[in-house]
């Protein structure tokens, strides 16, 4: 394998897809803050974004299809942002806090 033919190898692709994945769900795990499992999140859908994107280049003939699928995550990850930081500040405002562990006592 040859470093200028790097780019040309769709197993670069899928390990820094894996990569991205491993972090987001790292990072929903170890993270306390909403903030922080809300980014994690993200680069989850970055990586499958990476991975639709790595397939649509290498696999398929018709290279619309996986552009459209990315545009339709990238639309599903702005939508999921909104909400988040909406609910995010809802509990701000009620609790003072938005360390997840400060959520956990239910009231009725």
């Amino acid at each position: 394998m040859n470093l200028v033919n790097l780019p040309n190898q769709p197993t670069v692709y899928f390990i820094l897809a894996a990569f991205l994945l491993a972090a987001g769900i790292f990072g929903l795990i170890r993270r306390r803050t909403l903030i922080g499992m809300l980014i994690a999140g993200e680069l989850i859908f970055a990586a499958a974004s990476l991975n639709l994107m790595t397939v649509n280049r290498f696999f398929v003939t018709d290279p619309t299809v996986g552009q459209i699928f990315v545009l339709f995550i990238m639309g599903i990850a702005a939508a999921e942002v909104a909400i988040a930081l909406s609910i995010i500040i809802a509990v701000y405002r009620n609790y003072r806090s938005i360390h997840s562990e400060d959520l956990s006592d239910l009231n009725g």
